[in-house]
């Protein structure tokens, strides 16, 4: 996972905060640069297809079952698109919960419940979210989140975007016992936006399953990690 501080995991006995986050290094910035490039350049009839495949294989994942509670997200530039997933999910009786940002300046985000008949707004960064925010769902008694990824390896490493609102969002099943199995973290992206290898920090966690237009892929195991999945 980067060693920027803002697309990771934070120590497993702190939370993140602006003193812990690091300047992201060159590597990571181009790092990012190329892959938010490749993702946009996925355009027309190769986009739509490849997005059809990613939520088909989303809708086959035994979390997406009838009263299980998950956190998707509602797309920005050109991540992968889930609105027709959010909306199967919601249908067949899944619990959906999207992003809702409470704080821009502190980077603090909560998961809060979706419903499709409900007024919505668009935040400071153009992203629909519900329009009126609460604290949201505890993090923990989500059963999985799905979240995007700029870039992921094959050990389940991710790539964010740098603002670290998912790293904040999510610090709390880091804090607790490590072989906590809730929530599922499943990484979505195109399999353009793979790398061969992201540096890793000992209190990184790592993805529980990346979802591409290729399939569901389970990440490799690393001896190195005693928190590996």
């Amino acid at each position: 996972m980067a060693r920027d501080g803002t697309s990771g995991w934070r120590h497993p006995f702190s939370s993140p905060d602006d003193a812990q986050m690091a300047q992201p290094s060159a590597q990571v910035r181009d790092d990012r640069r190329r892959l938010r490039r490749a993702r946009s350049e996925l355009v027309g009839a190769s986009r739509a297809v490849a997005e059809r495949a990613i939520v088909r294989a989303l809708g086959q994942l035994a979390v997406l079952r009838r009263g299980s509670r998950v956190a998707m997200y509602l797309p920005m530039g050109g991540e992968v698109d889930l609105r027709p997933a959010i909306d199967a999910a919601w249908r067949r009786g899944v619990a959906v919960f999207v992003p809702c940002i409470l704080s821009r300046r502190r980077a603090r985000m909560a998961f809060v419940r979706w419903n499709p008949d409900e007024p919505r707004r668009r935040n400071a960064y153009g992203i629909e979210e519900p329009a009126y925010c609460t604290a949201g769902v505890p993090v923990l008694r989500l059963d999985a989140v799905v979240l995007p990824v700029v870039g992921f390896d094959r050990r389940g490493n991710r790539l964010g975007m740098g603002a670290g609102y998912y790293d904040r969002a999510l610090h709390r099943r880091v804090d607790t016992d490590r072989h906590w199995r809730r929530p599922r973290l499943i990484g979505v992206a195109f399999s353009c936006q793979e790398l061969s290898a992201i540096a890793v920090s000992p209190w990184d966690v790592p993805l529980d399953l990346i979802v591409t237009e290729r399939g569901p892929l389970v990440p490799e195991r690393d001896p190195r990690r005693s928190n590996a999945t």
